[in-house]
């Protein structure tokens, strides 16, 4: 954005009006009242300002698949940063979901290319979200269940290879490790665990959280569910201060009765974020798509198998926003929050608006259109 002073603006969990000044493309100030009257004024009248989105589970777009990713594919990868910034998104964790150990390598090779060169005013790519290989048979949903992996050190020093840097987060199954050496080793390497495709107890889940995991992937999905005498590994989540969720809210994964009970459990999103877990044919309509080996059929935005499992969606991250407002799950703020902040301070990033790009979105309710957003541009 140019040099600016943004009047009559609402901040997530900021109370009243709000103005903010832009200055050199980034937030320097926000106040109720700024003087700054050598910059050029630029009135919202009361609609929301926010960051962009952080998607920290996607696993493809524009019918690319992460876990495909090639070298002469760079271009392409640089269409989908366009697509995800022109849908909200300021950074996102490309996801390789269970794959060959080689498929892993090659794909992580080609996204530390790419994040050594990337371009700015696009969505950046933030690290790579590994899902798998270390889950769990019994929970392993639409993962393919001929490359999962025994969770123990050798494994995830080879799985990582020389790659460790570009490893943001690894979901892993907690129960699959009884040396209980493997997050300790990860966290080391400063790799965020979220456990995940799991049947850890409540016990066990205890356990892999003081050994220093600290993220739950898609909850409710790919685990036991909760249960009033065994927690399970959600249940272990949800009492853990330090634990951040990750949930889907696309109307499929999980019913919106249990989004609010676990808004209400998740300290009323304090412990919470919103991801997408879109598939390859996000940008493109409903129909078939090869997927690995196998293919997935999209109807109104929900991906399956050809036996009907629940593998991804093709609705984008501020989708869900809209979705939680639409259900009345939480109130506007704690909605664009979940999306754009929360993700942010499960990776350890900057969560103070001061001093962040000026890269911002535009929220706008009416009765007739619903909560709509644009990215804010003078």
């Amino acid at each position: 954005m140019k040099d600016c002073k943004i009047t009559n603006a609402r901040i997530p969990k900021l109370t009243g009006l709000q103005e903010i000044a832009i200055r050199n493309g980034k937030i320097s100030e926000i106040a109720d009242l700024l003087a700054a009257a050598d910059l050029p004024s630029l009135d919202v009248g009361g609609d929301r300002i926010s960051l962009g989105g952080v998607d920290l589970q996607i696993n493809g777009a524009l019918g690319l698949a992460f876990p495909d990713v090639r070298m002469d594919d760079l271009e392409r990868l640089t269409q989908i940063c366009d697509f995800l910034w022109k849908q909200g998104v300021d950074g996102f964790l490309p996801t390789i979901v269970t794959t060959s150990i080689e498929n892993i390598h090659r794909s992580l090779a080609v996204f530390t290319e790419f994040m050594a060169h990337q371009p700015p005013h696009t969505a950046r790519i933030l690290g790579v979200h590994l899902e798998g290989p270390f889950l769990n048979p019994q929970k392993r949903g639409a993962h393919p269940s001929a490359y999962l992996l025994d969770l123990n050190l050798t494994l995830a020093i080879e799985v990582l290879s020389k790659y460790a840097e570009t490893v943001k987060v690894i979901t892993l199954a907690p129960e699959l490790d009884p040396t209980g050496k493997v997050i300790p080793y990860l966290r080391s390497l400063g790799i965020i665990v979220s456990l995940g495709h799991s049947q850890a107890n409540f016990d066990r889940a205890e356990q892999a959280f003081s050994s220093g995991a600290s993220m739950v992937t898609h909850a409710f999905n790919a685990m036991p569910g909760l249960h009033h005498r065994e927690p399970g590994l959600l249940g272990s989540a949800l009492t853990q201060p330090q634990v951040q969720c990750g949930f889907i809210a696309d109307g499929q994964h999980v019913h919106p009765a249990m989004l609010k009970v676990l808004m209400r459990a998740g300290r009323y999103g304090a412990g919470l974020f919103l991801v997408s877990d879109a598939l390859s044919p996000l940008g493109l309509p409903d129909g078939k798509y090869p997927w690995d080996d196998r293919e997935i059929t999209v109807i109104d935005g929900t991906a399956r198998l050809a036996d009907g499992t629940l593998s991804g969606t093709t609705r984008s991250l501020l989708v869900g926003v809209q979705n939680l407002v639409k259900w009345d799950i939480c109130d506007l703020d704690n909605a664009i929050d979940l999306a754009t902040i929360a993700p942010r301070r499960a990776i350890s990033m900057t969560d103070n608006y001061i001093g962040q790009s000026a890269n911002l979105l535009r929220w706008h309710r009416d009765r007739d259109r619903g909560l709509t957003w644009s990215r804010l541009d003078n």
